[in-house]
Order: C-alpha cells, then structure tokens, then sequence
C-alpha cells in the first residue's frame, strides 16, 4: 500500500499546481480581452461547473472500472485540456480558453473523486482524516510552486496601457494576442508530463481499496438516499461555501494586492506564493495537531480564526491587508480534506456515491468567486468582496462545532 499512497500522492500535486496556474490566468486573461472583474472570474466558473457535472459520472467510472483505469482516463482528459491552451491562444479566443479549462477540469474532477477516498481507505480508519490531511499537503505544495513559476512564464511585462490606448483596434489585438500566447509552452509541457504519468499508472498494479472489496456484496443505496446521512449532508453544504471562500481568496488575490497595495502583478504573484507557503505549513502543522485536538473542533476553531480575518481584510490597508490574507489562507489549509473525511466517514459501500457529491459541491468554486466579483464591481471595492469568504467560514464553523455528530 506504501506504493500506491505514493502514486495517488503525486495527483495531489498535479491537481493543486493546475488549481493555482488559475490566479495567474485570472489577470492575465482579463487583460487580453479587456474584462471586468466579475467577466474574469468565468475562468473559476468554466473549471468549477465541471465538477458539478462530472462528478457523478467519474463515481460511476470508479464503481465500474475501479482506481486505476479511472486515473488513468483522468490523466488523459486532463492532458487533452493542456494541449487544447495553444489553438486557445492561437486563434486569441476567451470562450476557446473557457472549454480548455472545462475538459481540464473534467479531468481534474476524476482523479479527486477517485484519489480522496482512496487515500482515506489506504490504512485504518481512525487516521484516515490524517491521512488524507497529509496526501493534501502536496496540493499545498503546489500552491506555492505554481504561483512563482507560472507568473515568470505568463506575466510577462508586454505592451504598456498608455501605449495600448493609442493603438488602432486591429494592433490592439495583435499586441494582446502575443501576450496570450504565452500560455502556450507552460500547458503544453504540463500536458507532456501528464501523458507520461499516464503511461507510468498504466505500467504498475494499483490495488483496489480493501474496504470497498469487502462491501461489494453489500446492497448498495441510491446516491439521493446516501444524502440522508447527517454527516454527509453537512459536509456537501459546508465543502460548498469553503471551496467557494478557497477559489475567492487564491483567485482574486493577485487583482486584491494590485488594487490595495501599490504593487506590480509578479510582486502580488510571488505574494501568492507566500499564501501557497502558508497553506502549506498549515496542512502539516494541522495534521499534527489532530493527534491531540479532534479534527472538527480543530476545523471549527482554524473557521473562527477566519471569520475574524475576513472581516479585517475587508478594511485593511497597506501590507497588512495582504499579510492577513496569507494568513487565512494558512487556517483554511486543513479544511478541504476534512470536511471531505468528516462527510464520507462511516458510509462504507456508499463511499463512491459521498465522495461524487463532495465533489460535486466543489460548484461553489463556479459560483461564490462570481458573487465576489460583482459585489466588487458594484461597490467599486474588491475588498468588500470579503464578505463572501467570511459568511463561508460562518457555515463551516456551523457544521464543525454544531451539527457534526462524531462517529
């Protein structure tokens, strides 16, 4: 099993360095095709729809083919995904780029369906929350990586505004088109590496879950009766509003930092990179801290430290706005993991079916960035967009000292 905790492991990664390539798509985009604030965030509503809609059918690519060929068709479509930036960028199309991150995500979508409860079935139950906790920690790695990386790829410094203003329509769209070409080699690499991954799971033998096996011949419930489980039910709600606090935060911070501190996009990137750190250090620390502290009350506490900061960087000025953001994203570090493991705990032979609806609540990413975004543009102040984070954390804090019933 050391293995395949390994090679599921190593998805983690995967997925949380294509996640946060997506801050820096978000400034970069909106300046090639002149968007507003809330217009940019369709970049987080073309990933996040995906998992509402592909979340149930990779739950049934799991239960059909098991672990390992879904990885696999995962890999793939992801890699589709990647490869489809370059016409994306050739033919300078903003709505070509949205179903490039569509597929990517339909990809995205399959392998955590599959890797989530696989991990937390990869040991005894009793740490699985650890467990999973840890296996998540190198999507924190990403976030740090992704960030400094990609911003010294993409941000590169092009044509300025005041020079772009006197510009004909048609050298207007020559001088964006080649700054957006500059997605092109970065996913085209990220897409070789995910064929030869795929190749890579193709070649080795990938146990099934043991506890799965063991339940098969277990009658199994209708994914809408699964819903009935109280610990499910509240952990599909709460995965909601934090996946749409986590995109809100790590999205927009780039456009936050630009907009309250007086500092260029690859600073803010490279910011960014700090909130990756942060997220980081706060999935270890996290882990640790629940060999002494019972993980919901651990959640409950890192959301009530969040309440308190959202509100803060909804006033804060100069750096201090920015560090009380790296700061929530290190108390949001352990929160994806274990709402997902408080949810699908105890469910047994339904654990495809709990895992596609968390999932699936993955929507809220789709959905709360652009609530963020139009009460930025409606107020004229991205930093009254806080407010949408900081009701999230409220409904976390909720479910993890109130409505969880411990098993």
């Amino acid at each position: 099993m050391t293995i395949a905790f390994i090679l599921v492991t190593s998805l983690f990664f995967l997925w949380g360095f294509a996640h946060n390539l997506d801050p820096i798509l978000i400034p970069h985009l909106k300046r090639s095709f002149l968007l507003t604030t809330a217009q940019s965030t369709l970049v987080d509503s073309s990933v996040y729809i995906a998992y509402f809609l592909m979340a149930l059918p990779a739950g049934l690519l799991m239960k059909r083919f098991g672990y390992k060929k879904g990885i696999i068709v995962g890999l793939f479509t992801f890699a589709v995904g990647a490869f489809l930036f370059i016409p994306a960028a050739d033919f300078q199309s903003f709505t070509f780029f949205l179903v490039a991150l569509f597929i990517i995500a339909c990809g995205l979508t399959i392998l955590e369906t599959i890797a989530n409860p696989y991990i937390s079935e990869l040991g005894p139950e009793k740490s699985s929350i650890q467990r999973l906790n840890l296996a998540q920690s190198f999507n924190g790695l990403a976030a740090a990586l992704a960030p400094v990386i990609g911003s010294r790829i993409i941000l590169i410094k092009g044509i300025s505004d005041e020079e772009l203003a006197v510009l004909s329509d048609p050298e207007r769209k020559i001088a964006l088109a080649a700054e957006a070409s500059t997605v092109k080699e970065p996913y085209f690499i990220l897409g070789l590496l995910l064929i030869i991954i795929a190749v890579i799971f193709s070649r080795i033998r990938l146990p099934e879950s043991p506890r799965i096996e063991e339940s098969t011949h277990q009658k199994r419930k209708s994914i809408f009766s699964t819903l009935k489980n109280h610990n499910l039910r509240w952990a599909v709600i709460s995965q909601f509003f934090y996946v749409g606090a986590q995109v809100s935060v790590f999205s927009l911070f780039i456009l936050y930092a630009t907009e309250v501190v007086a500092i260029t996009e690859i600073t803010a990137a490279d910011f960014l990179a700090a909130c990756g750190i942060a997220f980081l250090l706060g999935r270890f620390l996290g882990t640790f801290f629940m060999k002494y502290i019972a993980p919901h009350r651990l959640l409950g506490l890192y959301a009530i430290a969040n309440i308190f900061l959202s509100a803060f960087a909804m006033y804060a000025t100069g750096m201090i706005a920015i560090y009380t953001i790296i700061i929530i994203c290190f108390f949001m570090s352990i929160m994806f993991p274990t709402i997902f493991a408080m949810g699908i705990s105890k469910l047994k032979e339904d654990r495809e079916y709990g895992s596609s609806l968390l999932v699936m609540s993955i929507v809220g990413g789709a959905i709360l960035p652009g609530v963020f975004g139009l009460i930025s543009d409606f107020s004229g102040n991205i930093q009254i967009g806080y407010i949408v984070p900081l009701i999230s954390f409220l409904v976390i804090a909720y479910f993890a000292l109130y409505k969880y019933k411990s098993v």
